[in-house]
Order: C-alpha cells, then structure tokens, then sequence
C-alpha cells in the first residue's frame, strides 16, 4: 500500500480538491465523480487505481506523481489553455457539473476523442509522422524529461519501436541508463520488458549489466504483470521472481468438481487455442480481473447514499473499438461468470500460461520456471466454458 499523496492537489478534469484516483496512463489524478467516468471509458481510454486502497509499486506511484506535478495534464488539455478557447465556449468541467452529461461529455472528448491534445501539422503519410515521433521517443527516455515521453506516446509515439539504426527500443535506452520512471511510463504503454534487441539482450539484462538492480526486478515483475496478478486474485500470493519463481497455479479446494466433462472439454478447448488467440483472452481476463477489483475497492470507499447509483456503476468490460465484435462480445460474457466459473477460468489460464512458457523458450516470458501448484480454500468454482 502506498501512503497518501499530497492533499493540495485538485482533479485533473474538474478541479475538486483531495482526489483520491488516478489515471496511470493519463498521469493525472482524479475525483470521485471523475473516476466513475474514466472506468466507464475501459482501461484501454483510461487505467485507474485508488491512491490508498490499491497496492501500488512504488516507482510506479510516483512516475504517476512526477507527471501531475510537472503538468502532465496540459498535453490533455493544450488548447483549453489558449485565450481564444474561452472566447469560442470550450472550458473544462466544473466541480460543479453534473456527472451526467456535463462531466462525461468533457472528459470523453479530453480522453477518447483527444480533442484538446497538441497535434502535430498534417502530412500525407501517417506512418512516417509516428515513425518520426516513435525516433524522438528512443531518444528522450535517455533522459528524466516523462512530460515530454507523454506527450510523444499521446500523438502516436510507440512504446515498442524498433529503432534499426539502434537496434533496440526505447526501454533498452531507458533500461541502461537507468531511467525507472521512464521504464514505468514505457511499459503502461506496452513496452515489453523481455524484448530482445538486435544482440539478444533485454531491457533487464541492460539494467542488471548497468547495476540498476532494483529497476531489473521491476522489470521482471511487470513482465509477469499478468499471471501475478490472476494468481493474487484467486490466493492473495505472488510468486518470488528473485527465487526464479515465475508461476503460482491455485487448484480448486474440491478438486472433485474439476472431473466434471464440461470442465475437462472447456480446458482441452484452452489448451487448443493458438498464442495468440490465448494472449488475448488472457488479457481479456486480466482486463476483468481489474473491474472486478476496482468494483470491489469503488464500492468500499463511496457514500452509498450519493454516488453508488446505477448511473455509476460499470457492469461489464467497456467496448474496445480496436476489437473485433466478437472479442468485445466474449469480453462482456465474462461479467457473467459468477466466482465458481470465474475461478476456474483463471487458474486454466494461468495452467495453461506455464505449460506454453516451459514449451516455447522464444516467448518473452523467459528464464527458468519453478513449480508451485499450491492448494487454496478459495470460495471459488468451474468455468462453464459458455
């Protein structure tokens, strides 16, 4: 857990004091009332977390600090600063506004629109502008300038260029230089902590050659972001990576139920799947994992009298307009697990995870996996396969 940040800071959207989320990809904090919108937006718009009921790492908590505090929130709202936007009508929410349509409308428009973002002069081809944003990208993480790295990421920046005069991408840079901030704005943004550059060395191995230790386990730990996080889910452990431990798999406190035909055939159809269709629905259960956690942590720290209304609650996995239909379609039947099936999902996926991990050593998962199959008494069930 993480101790509180400063009390003087105000909502990045509408300017109420004390906020007590953030957005970790926007690198700004929120309210209450702010929040119930940025979740509603999916975690792909917006990811958040509460600054005090939510286990935070330590460098990522305060890369999240370092932006709002160097103004991170003027590249979503670059021409809400310009005098000639008061003149036209444009402004920013109020505190207040109304949730609904006030502040949902101005903060769709900031985030998923990026309609008051900086952009760069039109050219004919996009793909050379990202190419030329993703080379100043390789060369800014070098530095601790973040503001500017965020800003490059919001016009089209990628986290994983592969720069071929470099040889590498910009977490290699970041990573040797010893840049952990970076390295935590980076990898929010999809940069791969395993990713070999063109001598088959990893970020992790430039920081652990440089002496920056402390930023190589934390590179480990977001690189098995994903299983760690299922595994804390399902037994509120996750596995020792400094041990070589890589992988914790729950089993079902009756492991009876799991003989079941319809268990055995959902997990045989698990295991049939191709990388990357299972890469994508292991992020889509991670992606729910995240609402079912921040359900539980929302639920616990509003005035049930105000807020918790149906107007803010987040019943299912937003769309993702990057998805097919039928992904947005299986991500929304997931709300429908109830923990029995949930559970059991999850602990196929995490099966499923090591068995691919031990058989493919070209995964950037790599390194040496020890087995711990521990047994819980979680109150959790099958996966019905529907």
């Amino acid at each position: 857990m993480s101790k509180r940040l400063r009390n003087s800071e105000v909502c990045a959207d509408c300017s109420v004091p004390e906020p007590r989320w953030a957005s970790v990809n926007r690198g700004v904090l929120i309210c209450d009332e702010c929040c119930s919108v940025h979740r509603s937006l999916g975690r792909h718009s917006s990811q958040v977390r509460h600054l005090t009921h939510t286990p935070w790492a330590p460098t990522q908590l305060q890369m999240v600090q370092t932006l709002y505090n160097n103004g991170a929130n003027s590249i979503w709202e670059h021409c809400l600063l310009d005098p000639a936007s008061v003149m036209s009508g444009k402004r920013k929410a109020n505190p207040q506004d109304k949730v609904h349509p006030n502040k949902t409308e101005f903060i769709k428009a900031k985030y998923q629109m990026l309609a008051f973002v900086h952009r760069m002069p039109c050219r004919d081809d996009d793909s050379f502008t990202a190419k030329d944003l993703s080379k100043q990208l390789h060369s800014s993480v070098r530095t601790g300038n973040l503001e500017t790295c965020l800003r490059l990421l919001s016009l089209g920046a990628q986290a994983n260029f592969f720069d071929p005069e470099k040889g590498n991408t910009p977490l290699h840079v970041a990573a040797k230089a010893g840049q952990v901030s970076q390295a935590e704005l980076l990898t929010v943004y999809g940069a791969d902590p395993g990713a070999p550059d063109s001598n088959a060395k990893t970020p992790i191995n430039y920081a652990r050659q440089a002496g920056y230790n402390d930023l190589a386990d934390r590179l480990v730990e977001i690189q098995y972001e994903l299983t760690d996080r299922l595994a804390f889910y399902l037994c509120g452990r996750k596995p020792n990576h400094k041990t070589g431990q890589h992988f914790i798999v729950p089993q079902m406190a009756d492991s009876s139920l799991d003989l079941s035909e319809l268990a055995k055939a959902a997990k045989k159809k698990l295991q049939s799947l191709s990388n990357h269709l299972f890469e994508e629905l292991a992020m889509d259960v991670f992606d729910e994992v995240d609402r079912r956690e921040t359900d539980a942590v929302w639920l616990a720290t509003q005035n049930h009298s105000t807020l918790v209304t149906e107007t803010t609650v987040v019943p299912f996995l937003p769309v993702n307009p990057e998805y097919s239909s039928t992904r947005n379609q299986g991500r929304q039947k997931l709300a429908r697990f109830n923990a029995h099936e949930f559970a059991t999902l999850v602990i196929d996926i995490l099966s499923d995870s090591k068995r691919r991990q031990l058989g493919n050593s070209t995964t950037s998962l790599k390194g040496k996996v020890l087995e711990d199959n521990e047994r819980t008494t979680s109150d959790t069930c099958r996966y019905n396969g529907d």
